[in-house]
């Protein structure tokens, strides 16, 4: 009987070392965030996509509104959310009784079952035209955060707001950046409000939209974190290979400008649609797959910027989902790492590979049915865990 047992445990033992270089292994090692667009007619309920984002060891998502039933679904599970009060919504938030109305109404219900660390203000406000939405930012952002103060949760609750890469005037050198002179009375007080909160500034970076408007211009090396030449910063002689960390590093720049370098830049979403159209260059599965897989090895291997070596870049990718109602060109509707039956949109390869065909890598195949042929990676995992544990007590 000895003799069987430890032949059986030998056999398993192999299984689970064979599996130490699966997706299995590498998912549980990586944790990132991703945006979880709901623009779609077709997506899987919240409660199957809470399964979704736990097989990849997902985290932390961000929302683009605080959708009760998607924070039910999470209830009780170690994902950190990031929930949104939409532009229409910013008019009402600038009275106080209003914005504390809200919170009660949208975030208490699900303290502390549901995560929820931050509340974004607004998307890409001052990247816009309407100098009344612009105006209204900043007061909104107070008004919720003396909500969450009165109520006892502005210590895990930060406010911010997205911001896109629009507001820069000048990005190039890096070292050099500044935001546009017409949004300082807007820029100035907002930085005064995060640094007094201890807010983190977010920005909507896309490496890809550089590459769309002038592809024969722009290294498609240099903006998918592949081997390329670079550029060196003329003002402060650090090197860049890639686009990401240069537009970062433009951005802490121009707030040095403006007398703050106590301040956190984190990437609210970044990148790349798998499809687009015919004057859409580089939007192909691809590329995608090349973008995010690079990616997802630069924030494993928590490196910083030229600049800012030691500050792990924190992101957010966007996004889970392919959203078939989202208005404007192809390629709006092509971010999502998954369709919306839960297969994956291409192959990202694995970590540190420079192309799609590598191995499952960080996103492992994830299928809705409930067919016993379809389970996966993890509950053989599981069960041969449970096999292991009962024979050592027998």
């Amino acid at each position: 009987m000895a003799s069987f047992t430890n032949t059986v445990l030998f056999r398993i033992i192999l299984v689970l070392v064979s599996l130490s270089d699966s997706a299995l292994f590498h998912v549980r090692c990586l944790s990132f965030g991703i945006n979880y667009g709901q623009i779609a007619n077709n997506l899987p309920p919240p409660s199957q996509v809470a399964g979704l984002l736990q097989s990849l060891n997902v985290s932390r998502v961000k929302l683009y509104d605080a959708d009760p039933n998607v924070l039910q679904a999470f209830s009780n599970s170690e994902v950190d959310f990031i929930i949104a009060l939409g532009n229409e919504l910013l008019p009402n938030m600038t009275d106080p009784l209003k914005a504390q109305a809200w919170i009660q109404q949208h975030v208490t219900p699900h303290l502390p079952q549901t995560k929820i660390s931050s509340i974004l203000v607004g998307n890409e406000i001052l990247g816009g035209s309407d100098t009344h939405l612009m105006s209204y930012l900043l007061t909104a952002m107070q008004s919720v955060y003396a909500a969450l103060v009165n109520l006892g949760l502005s210590k895990t609750i930060a406010v911010t707001t997205a911001n896109s890469l629009v507001i820069l005037g000048n990005s190039y050198p890096p070292s050099a950046g500044t935001f546009k002179e017409e949004l300082a009375q807007y820029i100035k007080p907002l930085l005064d409000f995060h640094s007094q909160t201890n807010a983190p500034f977010l920005i909507n970076v896309y490496p890809y939209f550089a590459y769309k408007g002038s592809p024969g211009e722009v290294s498609l090396e240099y903006v998918l974190f592949q081997p390329n030449s670079g550029m060196n910063d003329s003002g402060t002689n650090l090197h860049y290979d890639n686009m990401l960390d240069a537009q970062i590093d433009a951005v802490y720049a121009a707030m040095k400008v403006m007398g703050h370098t106590d301040i956190e830049v984190r990437i609210s979403e970044t990148g790349w649609p798998s499809k687009g159209d015919e004057d859409e260059a580089g939007a192909t599965p691809e590329n995608a797959g090349i973008y995010n897989g690079n990616l997802l090895r630069k924030i494993m291997e928590k490196k910083g910027t030229p600049a800012k070596p030691d500050v792990p870049i924190d992101t957010y990718v966007f996004a889970l989902f392919n959203e078939d109602l989202k208005p404007g060109q192809a390629s709006e509707r092509n971010y999502g790492l998954f369709y919306p039956n839960g297969t994956r949109v291409y192959d990202m390869g694995d970590v540190g590979a420079a192309g799609p065909d590598g191995a499952d890598g960080y996103l492992p195949q994830f299928t809705f049915s409930s067919s016993a042929h379809d389970i996966n990676a993890l509950w053989i995992f599981n069960f041969l865990i449970f096999l292991v544990v009962y024979l050592l007590w027998e």
